[in-house]
């Protein structure tokens, strides 16, 4: 049947996976570092997808395709589901990028893009029971301690804002005054690259909670 269905054109693709994880019905997978539609019965036309791209690789396009299975996509959801949780008890979500010290991290790499940026403070990771489940997972992380490498971040962190699509910007700092180099640094950053990101600060306490 001829249906409107989406088009990847991976020229433009750069791998980020973004459109895979916003497409409910799991039609989108990445397969050598590129987005391909690998099943099109499982494409509701409906394009979640498009908007999320951030460098404008997918389309509609109308052609040749097998219908939309409603009833396959809910059967394979329920399986992904149930996969999930059985995997949940047992991993811990892995870093998306390396190297994760400011100092060290390139102004530009390709996990920066379409990225949501987790900026934080050393000792949040050790403070923070939950760290990597709640702040890690789907995020590229940058940590640093100002006290101890004796730096202002900012001119680093203002080159990788400027110089990649950076969706948000998340800063986790302890509640010492020492952490607050690393906030102002951060904030510097986003006043500096001239964008408009939504951006929030969370501050995590000595005995290992999130202060209101």
């Amino acid at each position: 049947m001829i249906r409107k269905i989406i088009r990847i054109d991976k020229d433009k693709c750069n791998g980020c996976g973004v459109c895979a994880d916003a497409c409910h019905e799991g039609a989108i997978d990445i397969i050598n570092g590129k987005a391909e539609l690998v099943r099109e019965h499982f494409c509701d036309g409906l394009g979640d997808c498009l908007p999320e791209c951030p460098t404008g690789a997918i389309s509609f396009e109308e052609r040749e395709a097998p219908a939309y299975d409603e009833e396959a996509v809910k059967e394979a959801q329920k399986k992904l589901f149930v996969k999930n949780q059985a995997m949940s008890a047992h991993s811990v979500p892995k870093l998306q990028n390396w190297p994760v010290q400011i100092k060290l991290a390139p102004v530009n790499a390709p996990y920066f893009n379409g990225a949501k940026l987790l900026i934080a403070a050393d000792c949040t990771a050790y403070a923070y029971a939950s760290f990597h489940q709640d702040f890690i997972r789907n995020k590229v992380t940058l940590i640093g301690c100002p006290k101890l490498d004796q730096v202002d971040y900012s001119e680093k962190l203002t080159a990788i804002i400027q110089n990649n699509n950076i969706q948000s910007v998340t800063i986790v700092r302890m509640e010492v005054p020492c952490c607050g180099g690393l906030e102002m640094a951060a904030r510097k950053a986003l006043q500096s690259s001239g964008k408009f990101i939504p951006w929030q600060v969370v501050t995590i306490s000595i005995d290992g909670k999130i202060l209101e």
